[in-house]
């Protein structure tokens, strides 16, 4: 991966184009080179949907090779929802063919001149840009179906929903699964809505009579590789619940745990949760023809995606995942998993972050838009999104818009980026990552829900302020390292674990790259990124007073354990400091 492709949508006569040689950001893949991208080219305080911004789009250093879980894909710009620095991650099959197509990044620079929808067509023979207004308003499913129609089914999307198009700040970026279903998406931030005011519908990539990328040193990434592997079979969380149940496995062990945020963050435990967990999800699959287990892209050895199919065996969505469960479901005080998967459907559809639009809902339904529980009601609310209409577009712009337009005080943000299912008063360390993180609420981010309420990578108390800067500080640290390689987080389960396992990584990208690496070469990388990161959003006007929960959580004590958020902010200050 050794160019950048740079589509310029302000030139006269529509987009054009031109390759360049990776240069200054050589070495650097995935949020690193995304993060460093939008650091050095974007002005910090410019509009997000105006022509300084740009949407950087880089596969990981090992995607397109043979490294299992190496998939992933990331999204970065500015965010029209954050108004920071935005990384959204995503499996599916386009980071692997991106990366085997030679381009280390896809970067879309500039400002339409016109309202002209375009395609992009990516090949080993080049690149072709066509004007397609045939495609404005169509969801990810009918647009899939266009470009299947034209290029075949053995091609890769990234393309946005109506969402996008309308430039809404919950809008996704879809990239297609290996069913090519624009099933997988890189949800937070508003990153949608960025390719939106690009004018770009849909970037189309053919890897046909392209090799799998080859390591530098072969023999020693096998070894590593097979390493690897061995270790996440091994773990109990990704060899056996995470394929068994799906990222819903999480749903009763959060809902016991009593961090499990309830009809808009009201309590910490849902009645219904039983109904939707995991366990129930996979039993209502298998029962139906679906499939619990199954790979969101080629390389992937945890397998914790699933095909969701209704009553008639006909198929509406991939498996909704935990989050999606969560924020759609005990969120809103739903306990139907087919209204759920529907939610989801339509999600993916239009092109909209799940967790944006279920905490919206949430909200919504706290203002009196609809009563918790009502499915149908939920169900016609994403739906105006869709439409566009007036109340759609305020929903399609977040949880913090909907709450600011509708007078709700409980309104679950982080530098306007909603929560995901883990109520920080139960779980102190993710917490302070929704608090510190330079993405906004992001449990991605530093995922301390692993000490806190797992058992992984050790244990820290998580009801009680103390170790939770430093934990969260750490998986930060981690977690921008891996999300710069194309790994899948949840590969984070058995390196935390399994110190042999996370050598095994060590040494798999060492090979890969050529050069000797260690553990500090990681952290190193992270704090890395995450500097990079922090300093655009302090000249962006993010500060410490951004670095906060809302203020209910230190005042409403959540049921059962009747706690609220107590790192002081004095604490969450110190993240940085390392």
């Amino acid at each position: 991966m050794d160019k950048i492709l740079r589509i310029d949508v302000g030139t006269a006569g529509g987009p054009s184009y031109r390759i360049e040689p990776i240069g200054t950001y050589a070495g650097l893949g995935g949020r690193a080179l995304t993060s460093t991208i939008v650091a050095k080219e974007v002005p910090p305080l410019c509009h997000p949907l105006g022509a300084d911004n740009k949407l950087v789009i880089a596969p990981g250093l090992l995607s397109g090779s043979t490294a299992a879980m190496s998939g992933r894909i990331s999204v970065g710009c500015k965010s029209p929802l954050t108004g920071g620095i935005k990384e959204a991650n995503s499996g599916g099959q386009a980071a692997q063919v991106l990366g085997r197509l030679g381009y280390a990044a896809i970067v879309l620079e500039g400002k339409p001149q016109d309202d002209t929808l375009y395609k992009v067509f990516i090949n080993k023979d080049g690149v072709k840009i066509a004007a397609d207004n045939s495609l404005k308003g169509l969801g990810n499913y009918d647009l899939i179906d266009k470009i299947k129609a034209e290029y075949g089914d053995k091609v890769a999307c990234i393309s946005i929903g109506p969402a996008g198009e309308m430039k809404l700040a919950a809008a996704s970026v879809a990239i297609t699964d290996m069913e090519m279903r624009p099933t997988r998406h890189a949800g937070r931030g508003g990153v949608g809505a960025v390719m939106g005011s690009k004018n770009i519908k849909v970037i189309v990539l053919d890897d046909e009579g392209l090799p799998m990328r080859s390591a530098a040193n072969p023999e020693a990434f096998k070894e590593a590789n097979k390493n690897f592997v061995q270790g996440l079979k091994k773990h109990p969380v990704t060899g056996q619940g995470l394929p068994a149940y799906g990222t819903n496995v999480l749903t009763n062990v959060i809902n016991e745990a009593g961090g499990y945020p309830t009809n808009n963050f009201s309590t910490g435990r849902f009645a219904g949760a039983g109904k939707i967990s995991g366990e129930t999800q996979a039993q209502t699959e298998k029962e139906r023809g679906g499939d619990p287990t199954h790979g969101c892209h080629k390389g992937c050895v945890i397998r914790c995606s699933g095909i969701y199919v209704d009553k008639n065996g006909n198929f509406l969505t991939k498996q909704p995942e935990y989050e999606t469960v969560w924020a759609h479901g005990g969120n809103c005080g739903i306990d139907d998993l087919d209204a759920i998967a529907m939610l989801d459907r339509l999600d993916d559809d239009f092109g909209l972050d799940t967790i944006e639009m279920g905490a919206t809902v949430g909200v919504a339904m706290e203002a009196g838009l609809a009563k918790f529980g009502d499915a149908q009601a939920a169900i016609e609310l994403v739906k105006e999104v869709g439409k566009g209409t007036y109340l759609g577009r305020i929903l399609g712009n977040g949880a913090a818009v909907t709450g600011k337009v509708f007078g709700v005080e409980r309104v679950p943000v982080v530098k306007g980026q909603a929560m995901p299912a883990y109520d920080p008063r139960a779980v102190q360390g993710i917490g302070v990552t929704y608090a510190t993180s330079t993405m906004g609420a992001d449990h991605t981010a530093g995922y301390a829900v692993t000490a806190n309420v797992l058992g992984v990578g050790g244990s820290v108390d998580a009801l009680r302020p103390q170790g939770q800067v430093e934990l969260s500080r750490n998986l930060q640290i981690a977690t921008a390292a891996i999300d710069s390689t194309g790994m899948c987080l949840f590969i984070a389960f058995a390196i935390l674990d399994q110190p042999d396992t996370f050598q095994s990584l060590v040494d798999m990208i060492g090979a890969f790259v050529g050069k000797k690496m260690t553990a500090d070469d990681v952290v190193a990388l992270g704090k890395q990124i995450l500097k990079t990161e922090r300093e655009f959003n302090l000249a962006a006007g993010l500060g410490k007073a951004d670095d906060r929960l809302p203020a209910f959580m230190k005042k409403e004590p959540l049921a059962p354990h009747n706690v609220v958020f107590q790192v002081s902010d004095e604490e969450l200050d110190q993240l940085y400091n390392w």
